[in-house]
């Protein structure tokens, strides 16, 4: 059974999109949460005093992976519905909110943006030096289709299950398939390498200007201004030793 009508739930979900259009350094996504559950706490508090109070709760400070937005909407309803009829209290809220906007937030970076996406943009970029382009175009539907039917689901089990549903989210066990996933990834780095080797193909070839190329990243990585001198040395060895990268090219002579 739902806390409010269908159609309050849609304009809740798809204001949940919204959250990051009105980003602030006080709040950050604060505004934009506050919108998206305005519709359900208006059928929720018919008293407009008790209206107020639930919306001040929720303008305080959110900030959370965008993915993990339509299931807290669709969780902040159910608890709002149960504090109406006096089920939980509401100073309870502010320390239960903090607590799952941050854990989320963190498994969000890790396993979305840190792992799930470098894997979708992995797979597309060698799609398109293999010039498949038509694989790459499906697998960018299949993921942001996925992407949207799991917001879809979360934010119905958050309306639904509330607090409850959070037990069930722990069994994904989403940090360890994170750590399978970069694993996958790293073997898609070197096909990705492969695909775009810009010189003739020998393995010595390979193991050369792969320990080259991970030196300069080593470099980028910790010294500073290191993308300018690394411009400078490759201009410079462009005009003064072009025949150093033919040397590459046909390395090692048969």
């Amino acid at each position: 059974m739902f806390p409010i009508s269908l159609k309050s739930m849609f304009l809740c979900f798809l204001r949940s999109y919204l959250t990051n259009s009105a980003f602030n350094t006080r709040g950050m996504q604060n505004i934009g949460l506050a919108y998206a559950i305005d519709p359900g706490l208006k059928e929720i508090y018919k008293d407009s005093l008790k209206l107020q109070k639930a919306r001040r709760r929720h303008l305080k400070l959110f900030n959370t992976h965008h993915l993990w937005t339509p299931l807290l909407v669709g969780l902040f309803i159910s608890l709002e519905s149960q504090v109406s009829r006096g089920l939980f209290p509401p100073q309870s809220f502010p320390k239960i909110k903090s607590t799952l906007v941050y854990t989320l937030s963190a498994i969000g970076d890790s396993f979305f943006s840190g792992t799930l996406l470098i894997t979708w943009s992995l797979l597309t970029m060698i799609l398109i030096f293999l010039e498949m382009y038509v694989w790459a175009a499906a697998l960018g539907m299949v993921f942001f289709t996925g992407i949207q039917v799991f917001k879809l689901i979360l934010f119905h089990k958050g309306m639904t299950q509330g607090l409850i549903f959070i037990n069930h989210l722990q069994r994904w066990n989403l940090i360890n398939w994170g750590t399978r996933l970069k694993i996958f990834n790293s073997l898609l780095v070197p096909a990705f390498w492969l695909v775009i080797w810009p010189f003739n193909w020998h393995l010595y070839n390979f193991i050369l200007v792969t320990l080259i190329s991970l030196l300069l990243v080593y470099f980028y990585r910790f010294f500073p201004r290191t993308r300018e001198v690394l411009l400078v040395c490759l201009l410079v060895l462009t005009v003064f030793a072009p025949q150093v990268f033919s040397w590459i090219n046909g390395y090692p002579q048969p």
